[in-house]
């Protein structure tokens, strides 16, 4: 092996990624001074993007097996088995900081990028979801930032044939420079098609199949891996350049040439490109690799190793084929018009080697390229998050108008119709989407040659995990689970994708560490285990001195399953004369909710207490609703409280209402209305004798609310409160229907 004569680069280990810990800890292992090539190798392996080293440590607690699952983590994407021999691959992953300099591009290889996790499990990709987060509605850099990201989710789902069918989109001054863009993806597979990113055995060849590589998105493993700045317009080049039309062609080729029995292993070039997909491939075999580089495809003059190992050009997939059947493979992606070219074979030694012109340029352990170090840092609560929680709030005035509050709640742009998002996407390709966007609490798609339908949601409050980072991330995989529930589907696993700020930061480490505490015990409670997901730490803005971290955001994304996908539920109300119930209890508090910091300014109080024991009961009832045929209307209660989800039903079915909410005397009537108790749902009968059995049959705590009505208004009372709200129902429909109108232009 030869190295040119070089002078210490660990003066510059920051520029490769790496603090000089690092760079001294890689020396060690490998028993001399990497050169410039193998430290920035070690630098994008060793991020937080690829290598996990603040969080890995945390996800012992994270329940990962069940029956359910076909795949767990460690794999492109997890597995969950649906019945009949079907099974859905889903993921999540982020593209925030891409996002934030690049809004177009920076969300279409977002999308793109996730596909390629789903098919490179064998699984045809079927839907996607996207989680959004923005800032001030008002600021032109918000509008500028959902119109791009907006545009480039359309332009590469609607291109490559893939439906968008949902998502979340929160608006709140924490995103202002650093959105989220959390996009997730879901494909459908019959069990024995399968696919698993490994090498195989000695001797395979290591195939390189799609784009060339170019130089856009290099280093982009790093600079998602540190906080953004005032220089990360200098850093557009980090930003990937996507092509829908051949990722249509290298994902039909790829299901073809795996169904076809032709590969060992299938790996998706994503962060860190080429190195991370060969030697993440490689290390799950136990095994090494050559490679050479000057057999790389390329569309730029001049490229060089660094470019070529760590570009993240989009469209590129790496396929090992079955010993034997090479050629096979060849004839069959020649047919697709891809560029594929033998790049490497696998060899018995344990080494991650690059030649180059002849000469080895890289020479090191593929172990310790996946084998990041690993930090357990010391977390440390805020103590003004605290005070925040602990506030006294009992002196918040309750307003005069409460009818008035209602409506701006409703128009606030995180509650407020997504509708003009949604319209620019096609969710109807494929012709597999029986819930669209909005209808209902997730999405609903159906499996074709069965009779089974698969519901998918993603959820989260931030607001919740702000100030309480266990209860509020409990909290989103029980919202996820009731709104599956709330279309008729049975929770089956998560993904997560958690955003948080830099975790050098002890109160920032002590989020995310309570945070994935929170998420492991209530997806044990729920028996919905962990497949797998995405970590995106340093989601904060430096400006000069001050660092501005997003509120944490750990996303869940969560699958289910109809039996039957005929007996599902949407959220509007669909006939006069129908009981209106409560499944669950109502709220007592104004703590942490939507109302209390829209109307007041202020984040502050405790999250509402969750109970699990009480969430699983209200899963239980509003499914066995459902499926006996009692219900088809079910909507949860989430940010505004019961009175907006009321509303959101009555908007929904154009049809009025008159409930009244029976609680004790001492609770607010703003709380009545605007708390966001968990667990509830809403749920609309016309037998209601029928439907009161079944709830007491399963022990299911619920209230009848009142009635649906053919009366152009939402009335509410409160007899104990002396509350009585009547709103015209064209009033809160154009309330919820204009502010995203506003900022998409």
């Amino acid at each position: 092996m030869t190295h040119p004569p070089t002078q210490s680069l660990r003066s510059q280990a920051a520029t490769f990624g790496l603090t000089t810990e690092e760079f001294d800890l890689a020396a060690e292992q490998l028993g001399r001074e990497p050169n410039a090539l193998e430290a920035a190798i070690v630098g994008a392996m060793w991020s937080e993007h690829c290598g996990y080293k603040n969080s890995r440590p945390l996800f012992r607690a994270f329940p990962t097996t069940g029956p359910q699952v076909l795949q767990g983590p460690g794999e492109n994407a997890g597995v969950v088995d649906i019945g009949d021999g079907w099974g859905v691959a889903f993921k999540m992953e982020s593209h925030n900081h891409p996002s934030a300099v690049e809004p177009v591009q920076g969300a279409a290889t977002g999308v793109g990028g996730i596909l390629r996790d789903i098919f490179a499990m064998g699984a045809r990709p079927f839907a996607v979801l996207d989680s959004l987060r923005f800032g001030n509605p008002d600021s032109p850099r918000t509008k500028f930032l959902v119109n791009g990201v907006v545009e480039g989710i359309a332009h590469y789902g609607n291109a490559i044939g893939v439906p968008t069918v949902g998502g979340e989109v929160t608006f709140h001054p924490s995103y202002q420079e650093n959105p989220l863009v959390n996009v997730m993806a879901l494909g459908l597979l019959r069990h024995e098609d399968l696919a698993k990113g490994t090498m195989g055995e000695v001797g395979n060849k290591i195939i390189y199949v799609g784009s060339k590589t170019g130089r856009d998105g290099l280093g982009g493993a790093v600079f998602s891996s540190a906080d953004l700045s005032n220089a990360s317009q200098a850093d557009r080049p980090a930003v990937q350049v996507g092509d829908p039309f051949m990722e249509k062609l290298l994902l039909e080729a790829t299901l073809e040439a795996i169904q076809a029995g032709l590969v060992a292993g299938v790996q998706d070039m994503g962060a860190a490109g080429l190195v991370s997909s060969t030697c993440e491939m490689a290390y799950r075999a136990g095994l090494g690799i050559t490679m050479n580089l000057d057999d790389v495809p390329t569309r730029e003059q001049g490229m060089v190793p660094m470019e070529l190992c760590l570009s993240e050009s989009q469209e590129r997939m790496i396929l090992v084929p079955v010993p034997g059947k090479e050629q096979e493979l060849f004839d069959l992606l020649a047919k697709w018009e891809l560029d594929v070219v033998d790049i490497g074979e696998v060899e018995a030694h344990d080494r991650y080697r690059l030649t180059w012109r002849g000469e080895t340029v890289c020479d090191l352990p593929v172990a310790m390229l996946n084998e990041a170090p690993k930090y357990t840092r010391e977390g440390v609560e805020s103590a003004d998050i605290k005070a925040a929680r602990e506030r006294d709030l009992s002196g918040v005035p309750v307003p005069a108008d409460l009818g008035a509050v209602l409506v701006d709640l409703l128009s606030h742009p995180t509650i407020a119709s997504k509708r003009p998002i949604f319209e620019r996407y096609d969710h109807q390709v494929m012709t597999n989407t029986v819930v669209v966007p909005g209808a209902a609490d997730a999405a609903v798609l159906r499996v074709k040659g069965s009779g089974m339908g698969v519901a998918a949601t993603s959820d989260c409050n931030p607001r919740f995990v702000q100030l309480d980072p266990y209860a509020g991330a409990a909290a989103a995989v029980a919202e996820a689970a009731v709104n599956l529930a709330c279309v008729g589907a049975t929770p089956l696993a998560i993904t997560d994708n958690l955003n948080f700020g830099n975790p050098h930061r002890p109160e920032v480490y002590y989020q995310l560490q309570q945070a994935v505490q929170g998420i492991a015990d209530a997806c044990r409670a729920l028996n919905t285990p962990v497949t797998g997901g995405n970590v995106s730490l340093y989601n904060q803005y430096t400006a000069g001195d001050e660092r501005v971290a997003i509120h944490p955001t750990p996303t869940i994304g969560m699958v289910g399953v109809l039996p039957n996908v005929e007996k599902r539920a949407t959220l509007n109300l669909k006939g006069a004369g129908q009981s209106l119930i409560l499944l669950g209890q109502h709220a007592n508090g104004i703590g942490a909710s939507q109302y209390l910091e829209t109307v007041h300014g202020l984040e502050a109080g405790r999250v509402p207490e969750l109970d699990l024991g009480h969430t699983q009961k209200v899963i239980d009832g509003t499914l066995a609703l459902i499926r006996a045929g009692l219900t088809d209307t079910a909507h949860d209660c989430a940010e505004g409280g019961i009175a907006v989800a009321l509303a959101e039903m009555a908007i929904a079915g154009n049809l009025g209402l008159k409930v009244t909410l029976d609680a004790p005397e001492e609770v607010r009537p703003d709380a009545l209305l605007f708390g966001e108790a968990h667990s509830r749902v809403i749920v609309a009968v016309q037998d209601e004798a029928a439907a009161k059995a079944k709830l007491d049959e399963l022990g299911v705590p619920y209230a009848v609310l009142g009635e649906t009505l053919d009366v152009p208004t939402v009335t509410v009372t409160a007899p104990a409160q002396h509350l009585h709200l009547s709103v015209n129902l064209q009033t809160l429909k154009t309330a919820w229907e204009e502010p995203l109108k506003g900022i998409l232009g």
